[in-house]
């Protein structure tokens, strides 16, 4: 009886072992599968814009990007005010909301407690959540006024007025207007995800640097601040990626105007506002064609910052882990 017992548990026993076996081979399986998804979700829509774009790929070769004229009716298209206008306002914006951002997230780690920082992580969740199309409503009817009466010629009272980025004011929707909105938008993003990182640093690390003698600040910013850097710049990209693809609040506010300059007070576009614009208007194949080239380098231009977004964050991981 105790050998069939035996037997009988060692069968069990395999039986178990097999089905355990099969079981997480099939979840293996399907988690490569999951996985996989996201890789075809990218192929697909890098072959789809492709396809769509040789025309204008055939067409107009690496002048495309290079050229300033975007021009229907004689079919002449280049992207050069798209991708300059993309960029300048993506960067100001960062420029601008990066430091306010980080500020915000030192302030409710290190500054506040209790029902405040409830209270204060509760608003900056809230503005973050706010639609675009809203930010660029506020944008029209009470933004722009300020910065045409009262911005635009307190920079030009400055030095900075100086600057070639700044030039004549002339039209009360431009580039600066479009960046400072999305400097608002970016920033409750970046703040809120560099307080994640803030929260992180270990608790022994600040106590370290008060019982050596540091004040408050020398522990911020000589010890919380580099602990936390990898997310922070994680976050900063993260809010680079949401000014670059930025559609509905650009569009309504930059003033669509084709041509690319780097003046901040003169209107413009991005690549963005270009398609919101004309997508739906396009009168022939070469222009439908170009319309998703410039969505084409879109793509590019953010897989290519969080490319090396990502190899400087990993760098700097490796460097604070030596």
């Amino acid at each position: 009886m105790s050998g069939t017992n035996d037997a009988e548990t060692t069968r069990t026993a395999l039986t178990s072992s097999n089905e355990g076996v099969a079981m997480d081979s099939a979840f293996r399986v399907l988690t490569f599968l999951a996985g996989m998804v996201i890789v075809g979700i990218i192929v697909v829509i890098l072959g789809s814009l492709l396809v769509r774009a040789m025309p204008s790929i055939e067409q107009f070769g690496v002048g495309f990007l290079t050229s300033p004229s975007w021009n229907s009716t004689k079919e002449q298209f280049g992207a050069l005010p798209f991708i300059s206008g993309t960029v300048l306002t993506s960067f100001m914006a960062l420029i601008l909301g990066a430091p306010v951002s980080i500020g915000i997230a030192v302030l409710l780690t290190q500054y506040t407690k209790g029902i405040v920082r409830e209270t204060f992580v509760f608003l900056v969740e809230l503005v973050a959540a706010i639609p675009s199309v809203i930010y660029g409503l506020w944008g029209l009817l009470f933004f722009a006024p300020i910065v045409d009466k009262y911005v635009i010629p307190a920079i030009n009272a400055t030095p900075l007025g100086v600057l070639p980025i700044f030039g004549q004011q002339s039209y009360s929707y431009n580039m600066l207007l479009a960046s400072l909105v999305l400097a608002l938008m970016i920033t409750p993003i970046i703040a809120s995800f560099s307080r994640e990182s803030l929260i992180r640093v270990p608790t022994d690390q600040r106590d370290a640097g008060i019982a050596l003698g540091l004040t408050r600040w020398e522990v911020i910013t000589g010890v919380v601040l580099p602990y936390a850097r990898t997310g922070i710049i994680s976050a900063i990209i993260l809010g680079l990626g949401r000014a670059i693809g930025e559609t509905m609040a650009v569009t309504m506010l930059i003033g669509n105007k084709y041509q690319a300059t780097a003046d901040f007070f003169s209107p413009g576009a991005t690549m963005s506002s270009l398609l919101a614009n004309e997508f739906n208007q396009s009168p022939s194949v070469l222009h439908n064609s170009a319309l998703f080239e410039v969505g084409l380098v879109l793509f590019l231009v953010a897989f290519i910052v969080n490319s090396f977004a990502r190899l400087a964050i990993t760098r700097l991981s490796h460097e604070g882990s030596n």
